[in-house]
This record gives C-alpha cells, structure tokens and sequence, in this order.
C-alpha cells in the first residue's frame, strides 16, 4: 500500500520497475516542500524490503519498523543530523562526514532486510565535497543498495549527481484535491478544509500539519502581521527587520526561507488582484486586505517586488551575505501607498 497521495505517474514508474526487477540504484525526488517527496521514499524503502507479496503492503515487521524509523537498513541523512546520525541543531550543509560514513555503511551487506536504503533530504544542501564524495559512490553502485535524494532546489545539485540518478518530478495537489484528502484523513469540515488547502500551496504534508496544529496557522497570522507592518513601514524599520530576519536565518534558517516564501506569495496574491484574477488567489482568508493593498501599488510594482523577492531567495540559496541580501531586498520593495 503506498501512501503517497496524487502522484500516479510516480508511483506508477516504481511499480512497474519493482514488477520488473529492473529498479535503479539512485533516484532523485523533486518537487516542493512537504509535497510527499518524504512520504514517497519511504515507501520505496518499505516495497524494496517488504516480506509480502503485494509489497509495500505496510504491515509486515519491516514495513513497521522503516516507518518507525527503527530499521538498520534504511537511513536518512538531512540538515538536522550530525556525522554520527544524531539529532542537533540545523546545519547550513550537509557535510563531506555524513558522505563518508554513508559510503562506509554502504559497502557492507543488509543487516536484517534485503536493501539498505539511504535517503538524503535536502540533496541540495550537500557541500561540494560531499556531493564530489556522493558523486563517485553513484558511480560505482554496491549492490543490493538504493540511494534516493530529495531536492527542492534542483538547480543547486551537481548536474553529474543528477545525471545519475532516475528523475521522478512530484507535483502539488489542487486544491480541491487536498480538501478533499484533509476531509477523508482528518475528517475536517468542508469551510477549514478549503482554507487549508488553499494556504498549502498544494503540499499536502502540509496541510494535514496545519489541520493538526493550530500553531502553524496562527504562526502563518503572525507573520502576515509582521509582513503588513514592515510593508508601511519606512527604511529605518525595514533595515531593523532585515537585520531580525538575517540573524533568523543564521541559526534557523527554514524558519527565514518560510518567512521569505509567505512574502513572495503575498506579492503574488497582489499581482493576481492587480490583473482581475483574485478568485485564484492563495492568501483566501485576506482577501479584503490584498484587494485594498493591491489599489495602492502600480502593476510594474509589484512585478517588480516579485523579481526582488525571488532575487533574494536566489542569493541566499547560493550563500550570500544574509544580512546584505535582505536589506537590498528591504530598499527594493516599493513603500506602501494604501
């Protein structure tokens, strides 16, 4: 039972190769954040170990323990593991030692299942020496061994590490898609379930933390009062809250990426507003607050915010000077004129 939801193509691939006997040894899952990237290794993990015919059929003690977290051959390596595989605080990269003792475990045998398995999330974070090092083991596979990264930011990855792998590209949902999953999971009423899905952008991992956790939603409110506040806002308290949000990105940098990505889809609900398109809008539940924003501004405005936002994001994806990208950022966005 795969538990991916929406994504036929790729689910479809994967079975026909495990039919087959023919899978690759890498693949490389891109696709938004929270789209299923996660969810969809994982169930590659538990099909290529499972001990039942129709696999993965997620009840047998390897499924069990992959989705637990608890089986010896399957492995995830991401931004918030150290060298040795424990939990810390977030990294900027995935370093060469992570890299290292992956090759190391890679070259020995399965300890209790058929496949070792080594998910890398966030591939794009790897340092250029450790994805040199990922490089040369993609080169010369061990056997019985599946590697599978997962990238936002496909861009950011060696073109020889992608060239290597098997591409499987992972949508988002529409919107009425994930309602529609919210209300069958979680049993949320059709008015939450529209407002959900419209804010997750797609992403259905998403949504349901959302449905889950009234903290994100009012974490999202928050920080569109914060957004609001420093777009009225004159220089000297834009430079303020860039200087807030580059210490932000420091030592928490998801956290600032969010925070940059809410803007970016604020300004993008106004570009909607702007040229008649307001039912497309993703911020639903400020509909009153875009439409009287969006008067303010001229057109060429608020393109050309959207050109600075995603500037923005491309620097510190290639870290530059947090601090100085934001307060460029911070003089590039036109002052509020409703």
């Amino acid at each position: 039972m795969w538990h991916i939801i929406g994504q036929p193509q790729a689910v479809s691939l994967l079975e026909s190769s495990l039919n087959r006997g023919q899978l690759c040894h890498a693949y490389l899952f891109v696709g938004p954040p929270r789209v299923g990237k996660m969810t969809l290794a994982l169930d590659l993990a538990q099909a290529v170990n499972c001990t039942a015919e129709a696999a993965p059929c997620a009840e047998c003690p390897a499924c069990r323990r992959i989705v637990a977290g608890k089986h010896a051959d399957v492995r995830v390596i991401d931004l918030n593991s150290n060298h040795n595989g424990a939990e810390g605080r977030p990294k900027a990269e995935i370093g060469i030692d992570e890299i290292k003792e992956l090759r190391n475990a890679a070259s020995l045998p399965p300890y209790e299942g058929k496949h070792k398995v080594f998910i890398i999330d966030g591939a794009e974070h790897l340092s250029n020496e450790a994805a040199n090092c990922l490089l040369k083991t993609l080169e010369e596979p061990p056997p019985q061994v599946l590697f599978i990264l997962l990238a936002t930011k496909e861009r950011l990855l060696l073109p020889t590490i992608v060239s290597r792998c098997q591409r499987l590209e992972l949508h988002p949902l529409s919107r009425k898609a994930v309602a529609e999953a919210l209300a069958e999971r979680r049993g949320t009423d059709a008015q939450k379930a529209k407002l959900v899905a419209s804010l997750s952008g797609g992403c259905l991992g998403w949504a349901l933390a959302a449905e889950g956790d009234e903290r994100l939603l009012a974490q999202r409110s928050q920080k569109i009062e914060e957004l609001l506040q420093v777009a009225a806002a004159g220089y000297e308290e834009r430079f303020a809250y860039a200087a807030q949000l580059a210490t932000r990105f420091g030592h928490d940098r998801p956290s600032a990426l969010d925070a940059l990505k809410l803007w970016l889809s604020w300004w993008h609900d106004l570009l909607l507003v702007k040229t008649g398109c307001g039912d497309w809008i993703t911020n639903v539940d400020q509909e009153a607050v875009l439409f009287h924003q969006a008067a303010g501004y001229k057109l060429a405005q608020i393109k050309g915010a959207i050109d600075s936002l995603q500037a923005a994001g491309e620097q510190l994806d290639h870290n530059a000077n947090p601090r100085l990208a934001l307060e460029v950022l911070m003089l590039n966005l036109p002052l509020k004129r409703g």
